[in-house]
């Protein structure tokens, strides 16, 4: 058995060493290159590349040979020659250095010189049949194909011109905004006192403040500490005596005002409020300082300052319910982002209305002298004339709100925070109001405005919404007054029907759709005198804009109030004096009845007569004079009646004016 399987294996292994070189030989042909093989061919061709359409294939007789592609062009017709080929050997026609440069498994067309026509030859290896498919660097009808390596040079060189003129535009732009002629230069400034200390007046390297959110102290509320009011209000015009010139706009500020800032006490939207110390002199070597708040913008908010600036320049802004204006400064190196712009204001002594409506209860004679210096404030804003009749342009504050509102004493208020006031002047076009956008607090801000639905070609539609603003305050201010009956704790306008922040959305679903408002319960209404100043809240903040009072309109309503309120405490004054005057009187009687003897003697009597009748002449003799039409007596004033009849001479005259109240 053995020896058979020994015999099995020797044949078979006799057998292979027999046939290795025929095996060999059999597939020795896979080293050489198989290769399209004809004298010619019409090529179809398809954008840059064409197909030999050759239906013969050859392997070459030798491993060197490459495959060649010979394409022609004669009259408009192409014909391709396609062989394998030596590249140590010369080719007709082609260029024998070019041979020895194919190296390629694709068959890329070399242009090469002709007699007639034109030729193109590429040469491959290593792929079967790699000269069937002819690639050409341009097409085949002689264009060029633009090359991935090429598009990156043309699209850089096609993207240079706009990217110039972006760069020129930007720039010229920042330039502008810099540099432009109506920009208000820095004010100009008084001659100061140069001995100080100058740690103690370098301007603070504030950090950028952000814009903040609607909230207590926001807006530019300017504040003060507890002094007294006489005091501040003095040294506030002593303070505006000594810079009246620094409104001059034109004017170059050599350096900066010897100004302080202490402490932050107010963050608005777009600036920080500080309490500052403004160099005020030198008196027997000791120095005097005015208090003054100081309103300080980021570089961000540049346009709000400036907007500001020019709301204040104009001086017949001036009135004693408008925040009193000081001086405008820049401070920082230009463009820096810690560049600063400051305001500074009167430094008043009870802050903004909202802070003080949370601390404080009103009387009613508080209430209606507080909300009719808010109207008197903004009824100057909107009149085209100062209280002197003197022309000038209106203004629509369009952020009104009691954060926006400074408390100057328990008997006046003032407005601030001009950044988003607009100058209604008649010289501007629709198309420069449309520009100013929807703007202002969502919490107080009009139907129309949260609508967008805003009558630009008429002016007085700005005014409106600041009266239907002015209609929310009012009634923040009497939901906190003794009128009232039970007082609750302060709440902005609408309260808990929104959120803290309310966004326009949500307060147009509240105003708009459900047409609300902040609720004004019966139990106010019990109080003649509050009954009256609802209803003016009422028709402040009508739905149809065309409805609503003017701010005059309201400036003589509380007018009328405060003189009926002023007429029943001097009737009030007038019976504590009758009572008065009645006491003193029986007291007297009851002195003379104690002296009387019970029983006086017949001369006593008799005397006492006597003694009457002059007066009894005196007082017939007066009588008949008071009755006599002619009598030159002193006349008899009537007194101012209870039920109101009786009309004081300083009374406004109401006709037709649409304001008046039946009170």
């Amino acid at each position: 058995m053995m020896a058979r399987c020994w015999t099995f294996w020797t044949g078979i292994l006799v057998l292979m060493t027999a046939g290795l070189p025929g095996v060999v030989q059999s597939f020795s042909h896979l080293s050489f290159n198989l290769c399209k093989w004809c004298e010619v061919s019409s090529p179809v061709c398809k954008d840059s590349v064409c197909m030999s359409n050759c239906t013969l294939s050859s392997f070459c007789t030798v491993i060197e040979e490459i495959c060649i592609a010979i394409w022609r062009k004669t009259n408009d017709t192409m014909t391709v020659h396609t062989m394998c080929h030596h590249p140590a050997l010369p080719l007709e026609g082609v260029d024998p250095g070019l041979l020895l440069n194919f190296t390629s498994r694709e068959c890329h067309m070399v242009p090469q010189p002709a007699e007639d026509g034109a030729m193109m030859v590429c040469g491959c290896q290593g792929e079967h049949e790699c000269n069937d498919k002819l690639i050409f660097n341009k097409g085949a009808n002689g264009f060029f194909k633009l090359q991935s390596k090429d598009v990156i040079p043309v699209v850089v060189v096609s993207l240079v011109p706009p990217l110039l003129v972006a760069i020129v535009a930007t720039a010229a732009f920042y330039f502008y905004r810099t540099h432009r002629p109506d920009k208000p230069g820095p004010p100009a400034r008084p001659n100061w006192p140069t001995k100080r200390t100058p740690e103690l007046y370098q301007a603070l390297d504030l950090p950028c403040g952000g814009r903040g959110s609607e909230g207590r102290g926001g807006g530019g509320g300017v504040m003060a500490p507890g002094s007294q009011l006489e005091e501040s209000n003095a040294k506030v015009s002593s303070l505006n005596n000594d810079i009246s010139d620094i409104t001059d706009w034109q004017g170059q500020l050599a350096e900066p005002l010897p100004i302080k800032l202490e402490a932050l006490v107010g963050k608005g939207r777009f600036a920080e409020v500080w309490r500052a110390r403004l160099l005020q002199g030198e008196k027997g070597g000791v120095n005097s300082y005015e208090t003054v708040a100081v309103k300080v913008f980021p570089a961000v908010e540049y346009a709000s300052w400036r907007n500001e600036c020019s709301i204040f320049s104009d001086p017949k802004l001036e009135h004693d319910n408008v925040v009193q204006f000081l001086a405008a400064e820049e401070r920082g190196l230009p463009g820096h982002t810690l560049r600063k712009y400051w305001l500074v204001l009167a430094y008043y002594s009870l802050g903004n209305l909202q802070d003080f409506l949370t601390a404080n209860i009103l009387s009613w004679e508080e209430l209606v002298v507080m909300a009719g210096s808010i109207a008197k404030g903004l009824a100057h804003l909107h009149s085209d004339t100062t209280p002197g009749g003197i022309p000038k342009v209106p203004v629509a504050h369009r952020d009104l709100k009691s954060s926006n509102i400074v408390v100057k004493s328990r008997k006046e208020c003032a407005l601030c925070d001009f950044g988003l006031a607009l100058r209604l002047d008649l010289s501007l076009t629709v198309d420069d109001y449309a520009n100013s956008g929807q703007v202002g607090t969502a919490r107080y801000m009009a139907p129309e405005v949260l609508e967008s639905r805003v009558n630009l070609e008429d002016l007085e539609a700005f005014k409106q919404m600041d009266v239907y603003s002015m209609a929310l305050v009012l009634w923040e201010m009497a939901s906190r007054c003794h009128a009232i009956g039970e007082v609750e704790s302060y709440e902005p306008a609408f309260g808990s029907k929104v959120c803290e922040q309310p966004c326009v959305d949500s307060m147009r679903d509240l105003v708009l759709r459900d047409r609300g408002r902040p609720d004004i319960p019966s139990a106010w209404t019990q109080h003649q005198g509050m009954s009256i100043f609802c209803s003016t809240i009422t028709e402040c903040w009508d739905h149809d804009p065309e409805a609503r009072l003017t701010a005059h309109c309201v400036v003589e309503r509380f007018n009328a109030l405060q003189q009926e309120q002023e007429q029943e405490q001097e009737q009030e004054q007038e019976q504590e004096q009758d009572q008065d005057q009645d006491q003193v009187q029986d007291q007297d009687q009851d002195q003379d009845q104690e002296l009387r003897p019970e029983v006086g003697r017949p001369e006593d009597e008799e005397r006492a007569k006597n003694s009457e009748k002059p007066d009894n002449d005196q007082v017939h003799s007066s009588s008949t004079a008071a009755s006599s039409p002619s009598s030159s007596s002193s006349p008899q004033v009537p007194k101012p009646q209870r039920d109101g009849t009786e009309v004081s001479h300083d009374s406004p005259v109401h006709t037709g004016t649409g304001c008046d109240l039946l009170l």
